[in-house]
């Protein structure tokens, strides 16, 4: 009978192992059955399953990689493995599969220990752990962005607890972590559906509006309500809206230069649309913002809320529909069948209560700096990282950014 065996090898790297140790493998027929290497500060680490057959036995296979290896100055361990062993192994990697991401400003052990404790308890089995963001520098005290993501295996009983339980810690530590399947959307995203205000900039537009009509606070208290989802947005609005009758058309221009876009938006668009992805903003803003951002940003889509200006003048009202939750969530679907692509394919990212609809009719829903009951609510939330991060969630890796 043919012989399994398992080989791990480590020592500093060099070019040409991989084609060195196969190569011997090569001579006598030896079959691959998995694979797997990571280098850490130029140190190797490389482990490789092996199916001997009958007619080669294992020790001149085993005699040839130990006087290479150690002609090298490589360490290895040989590993006999049995069948049962092996069907064992092989039917646990049919199970699903999933991505946990772990964002911070900078890693820390503890932060892995937390989120690998939770996905043992909760039964699942790390694969893999990768840095898809750059190495830190020792000389810088605080780092931009950091990203280490989880490859795990396994059936969580429980998967909303399991999204609690992450939510927590992430809390507790000022992270952010996410869960989600690794399916064949994850990296074939096509579409991404952003909301506008306190999102893809860090302002509500409507308050800046009602500061210069004079009636800031009137008008923040109601925003802020809303946001948290304790009144209805299409009536928040209107009562909002009618509060700004009569301010002079002039001033938009001046509010549209001064916005500021959110960290990491320009950064995010720019990746975004080097890779191909198509752009929306679908806003319970005004129109007029919208297409500043646009022009600004080189954004697909438009639709915001149209505001009606007469004589020079706000009127204290939108021309057409509101364009409320349900609305966006309507708008994203509409988007998607334009593109052709299916709503698994869509990224949606939103801060307030409005934006749940959307959130959740896409294949990614993100709540980006987004109050509690928003936070709590979406499958997946950012808070501590700029807009830039959501590059992370679909797998995007340091070398990548210096393609694009």
């Amino acid at each position: 009978m043919s012989e399994l065996v398992l080989i791990n090898v480590s020592g500093r790297d060099k070019p040409g192992l991989t084609s060195e140790i196969t190569g011997i493998m090569g001579q006598y027929h030896v079959r691959i059955l998995d694979i797997g290497q990571a280098v850490i500060h130029d140190h190797l680490t490389w482990g490789i399953l092996i199916e001997i057959p009958d007619e080669s036995k294992s020790s001149p296979v085993i005699r040839d990689l130990l006087f290479r290896l150690h002609a090298l100055d490589l360490q290895v361990r040989f590993a006999p493995i049995t069948m049962e062993e092996y069907q064992q192994w092989a039917e646990g990697r049919n199970r699903a599969c999933y991505i946990v991401t772990l964002l911070s400003r900078d890693i820390k052990a503890e932060q892995i220990a937390r989120v690998s404790a939770i996905t043992a308890r909760h039964g699942l089995n790390i694969d893999n752990i990768t840095r898809l963001s750059a190495r830190p520098s020792l000389n810088q005290a605080d780092n931009r962005l950091a990203c280490v993501e989880f490859s795990v295996r396994g059936t969580p009983p429980d998967p909303e607890q399991l999204r609690a339980d992450f939510l927590h810690i992430a809390g507790e530590m000022n992270v952010d972590i996410a869960f989600q399947e690794d399916s064949i959307f994850r990296r074939n995203r096509r579409l991404v559906v952003f909301d506008m205000d306190s999102t893809l900039i860090d302002a509500e537009v409507i308050d800046q509006l009602a500061l210069e009509a004079g009636v800031g606070e009137q008008v923040a208290a109601i925003t802020e309500r809303a946001m948290q989802g304790e009144l209805d947005f299409s009536q928040s609005f209107a009562e909002r809206l009618a509060l700004l009758r009569g301010l002079d058309e002039s001033v938009l221009e001046g509010i549209a230069m001064r916005l500021n876009l959110t960290e990491g938006a320009e950064h995010l668009i720019r990746s975004l649309k080097s890779l191909g992805y198509r752009t929306a903003i679908v806003s319970g803003g005004f129109t007029y913002f919208a297409r500043h951002l646009q022009r600004r940003l080189g954004i697909d889509y438009v639709y915001a809320n149209e505001l009606e200006i007469e004589n020079g003048k706000v009127t204290g009202r939108v021309a057409g529909q509101i364009v409320d939750g349900n609305r966006k969530a309507q708008l994203l679907l509409e988007i998607a069948e334009r593109e052709h692509i299916s709503r698994e394919q869509v990224i949606a990212v939103g801060d307030g209560a409005n934006d749940l609809p959307m959130l959740s009719q896409a294949g990614l829903g993100v709540a980006f700096r987004a109050k509690p009951l928003v936070k709590e609510s979406a499958r997946h939330a950012i808070s501590t990282l700029g807009l830039d991060a959501i590059l992370y969630l679909i797998g995007f890796r340091e070398n990548d950014g210096r393609q694009v």
